[in-house]
């Protein structure tokens, strides 16, 4: 079986992105896996589908490289903004996205028949421990103590659908994500595991983080991840409504408005096109 792909990178996450509206996708789990492995293949953070959706312009399914089904990712859904532009699949500048974490607007700036920019509302952050895989006695799990390794660690948690975890550090440069990253994502608080934000504090409009997805490992950027960092770190009255977030892949521009909904703003690339070749 052959598939058509286009890998994109939206300034942190690079995924493997398929029309499944013009294409039969047999087992995307499976795709995911072999689509996703670093070592042989394409190589990328996960698979995204794009498929037909009643309620919203597409549907966005995305798949974590060990194969599971995520709930929704920043980053992939501003490159499926893009996508479904450059491949002629709309002609809209404002797109609505269907995901497991909600609907999801997308704001595209188009200059010269290009998209140069893409702005994501994600929706509001969902700090109710209920609503977030989380083992807390807090009515509103905000900060709280972890043992990680040899360190005690703060930890802060939301839901974007997908959920995040915060840990605010001194020094980004000195921090040993390998160590720390899978201590965090399987510790035993966060019974599904967890992403991990961990940021750092430049001034009030300037963030640093560095990303440790589950399944995943080290990315360069999260879009998500950078949006966890604003929140929290706003929250803590350490920084503004809007906020640059800088990572490995770029800087995002951030921003937790007045009513709630938080927005992220960047570029998006198109890494290369090709067509895979299954074999069995």
């Amino acid at each position: 079986m052959e598939i058509k792909f286009t890998k994109m990178q939206a300034f942190g996450n690079d995924y493997v992105y398929v029309d499944a509206i013009h294409q039969t996708i047999e087992n995307p789990n499976e795709l995911s896996i072999k689509m996703s492995n670093r070592h042989f293949g394409i190589g990328a953070d996960g698979l995204v589908m794009i498929c037909p959706s009643e309620r919203c312009d597409f549907r966005m399914r995305i798949f974590n490289p060990d194969g599971t089904e995520a709930e929704m990712c920043g980053n992939a859904v501003r490159s499926v903004g893009k996508f479904v532009y450059y491949h002629g699949l709309t002609d809209k500048t404002t797109v609505t996205i269907e995901t497991l974490g909600g609907e999801k607007t997308i704001l595209l700036t188009v200059e010269d028949g290009q998209v140069t920019n893409i702005e994501a509302a994600i929706g509001e952050p969902i700090f109710t421990p209920s609503l977030i895989p989380v083992n807390t006695d807090k009515d509103e799990f905000i900060t709280q103590p972890i043992q990680v390794g040899d360190k005690t660690m703060i930890a802060s948690s939301l839901s974007w659908g997908n959920p995040h975890t915060l840990i605010q550090v001194d020094d980004l440069s000195t921090l040993d994500i390998e160590k720390y990253g899978p201590l965090v994502e399987h510790h035993e608080v966060f019974p599904k595991r967890t992403n991990v934000t961990f940021v750092q504090l430049v001034d009030r409009a300037h963030l640093k983080i560095r990303e440790w997805e589950r399944g995943t490992g080290e990315t360069i950027g999260c879009g998500t991840g950078c949006c966890t960092a604003v929140v929290f770190m706003h929250r803590l009255g350490l920084c503004d409504r809007i906020v640059d977030v800088e990572q490995i892949g770029g800087t995002l521009h951030v921003e937790w408005d007045e009513q709630g909904i938080v927005h992220m703003k960047g570029p998006s690339y198109v890494v290369y096109e090709g067509t895979y070749v299954e074999k069995r």
